[in-house]
């Protein structure tokens, strides 16, 4: 049965009836008709305006659209149409040239009205303003780079990076330039792995210090430096970055957009797709859809209003089915058990609870844990962290507005290691051996020196004396630090 019923089907009409939807189509036009039974969609020849042409037509819609191109004809039969059918939503096409009369009348009885004179000035916007210039100034950049193109996400890659990666590699092959969506370290939490293998995501994965000799320029999407939270070399020269995280130093480039007034890089590489006439397969808009998810946490943490239209944008081309599957993906055990150690292991003191799991391989589980904590009875912020041989991750998060976890984590690691990430939602890299002196007791060292380090830059009171393991920024060592509790001088 036809979930939408045209009346009129004027060239606002005509596309709406074969968009999709099962269509059942009204209108005067023999030859229309005949081209729409031929194309598949039901059509009868009819006068819309004629009121016992409307109670012929045996349709309960749920959408009734008054599609003709004439204001006059289309005034009569939005109000026949909202008589005959009460309980249907209607949308009215205004058509050409129509008079204030004709919009006021209409919108006395149509649920929506879609006047063609502000249509052509969301047109010219789209085009002439401020972000239309800024997708003009993308294409025509990706257009001049020297191909091939390397679209770099950041190490180990999330969702939102792995999606826009995709993305403006697909912008990148529609202005003709060839590109790769290119990434270092792993894919290893079990949503990722199941976005790139359900989705069948084509991304070239490059080792450590990677040969870029292959490619003619060089992208970043969700991350904004060379060297940092990448294995490019420092001095790299880039040609495009988009991200949506705040910077953290100038940013060089041909092309930079950096926004962080919105939720995920997938909504900026979204309107770069809409803005430029390119829709997205299902696979990549379910791909841009999840990154959007997975960053603004379900559309509930610094999310905009940028960032629901771009949702309901993706939401017409994405595949539901395979999104579910991708939101629903086995657990690895590793995942249980580090979950494990981190509930066995905390440390709570004033709703700050910090955690130490030892060795990991499965970096991601980290940030799983650190989401699974934060929702301890009277815990606000967590701070979650293990080693590999040779670096210390930590994956953080809070709730409430009065921390700012990004800032926090730079505060307490940046002269260390790095560190930084949103409000509610950071992350910290440390090598080893900024920390750990020979002869010390590795896992006792990290766990005190890092837990006491973020304590005191959130203004955390210590449960013992020995917290104190820095004199300004110079490292001590924990068992240094506990003779001089004791006051013990040998």
């Amino acid at each position: 049965m036809p979930s939408r019923l045209v009346l009129g089907c004027g060239s606002v009409g005509r596309r709406l009836a074969v968009e999709g939807h099962p269509t059942h189509v009204v209108t005067t036009d023999e030859h229309r008709v005949e081209t729409l039974r031929a194309e598949g969609v039901s059509a009868t020849r009819g006068d819309p305006t004629d009121p016992d042409v409307l109670a012929d037509i045996d349709v309960d819609p749920d959408t009734v659209v008054i599609g003709g191109d004439d204001p006059a004809r289309n005034r009569v039969v939005a109000r026949l149409a909202a008589e005959r059918y009460p309980n249907a939503h209607l949308l009215a096409y205004a058509g050409h040239a129509p008079s204030d009369e004709d919009l006021s009348a209409l919108k006395r009885v149509a649920d929506s009205v879609v006047d063609p004179r502000e249509s052509v000035r969301s047109f010219l916007m789209d085009r002439v303003g401020d972000e239309g210039l800024r997708s003009r100034r993308l294409k025509r950049v990706l257009r001049n780079v020297e191909p091939p193109l390397a679209v770099f996400a950041h190490d180990n890659p999330d969702p939102d990076a792995i999606a826009s990666a995709v993305a403006l590699r697909r912008l990148a092959e529609r202005a003709g330039t060839p590109a790769e969506a290119c990434y270092c370290g792993e894919i290893s939490h079990q949503e990722n792995r199941a976005l790139v293998n359900l989705l069948d995501i084509d991304l070239t994965p490059l080792s450590g210090d990677p040969d870029l000799s292959r490619f003619g320029s060089v992208a970043l999407v969700d991350h904004s430096q060379p060297g940092v939270n990448n294995q490019l070399p420092p001095n790299t020269e880039v040609d495009i970055v988009i991200d949506h995280h705040p910077p953290r130093a100038p940013v060089e480039a041909r092309f930079v957009d950096l926004r962080s007034d919105v939720g995920a890089t997938s909504t900026l590489l979204t309107d770069y797709l809409r803005r430029l006439g390119v829709d997205p397969s299902p696979a990549l808009a379910t791909a841009l859809l999840f990154g959007i998810q997975v960053d603004t946490d379900d559309f509930v943490r610094e999310v905009s209003t940028a960032d629901f239209e771009a949702g309901a944008h993706l939401l017409e081309h994405a595949d539901a089915a395979a999104l579910e599957r991708i939101e629903s993906p086995s657990v690895s055990v590793e995942t249980v058990e580090i979950l494990a150690r981190a509930i066995a292991e905390r440390d709570v003191r004033e709703g700050v609870l910090t955690t130490y799991v030892g060795t990991v391989g499965d970096r991601d589980a980290l940030a799983q844990a650190a989401d699974q904590l934060l929702a301890m009875e009277d815990v606000e912020t967590t701070l979650v962290f293990g080693r590999t041989d040779e670096t210390v991750y930590a994956s953080a998060r809070a709730r409430g507005a009065d921390l700012d976890l990004g800032e926090a984590l730079r505060e307490a690691f940046d002269q260390i290691g790095s560190a930084g990430g949103h409000a509610d939602m950071a992350g910290a890299q440390i090598p080893v051996g900024a920390l750990v002196e020979p002869g010390e007791s590795l896992d006792d060292v990290l766990r005190e020196v890092i837990t006491d380090r973020f304590f005191e830059t959130l203004g955390v009171g210590p449960d013992r004396a020995a917290a104190a393991v820095y004199e300004g920024d110079s490292y001590v060592g924990i068992s240094e630090a506990l003779r001089r509790e004791a006051g013990d001088g040998t």
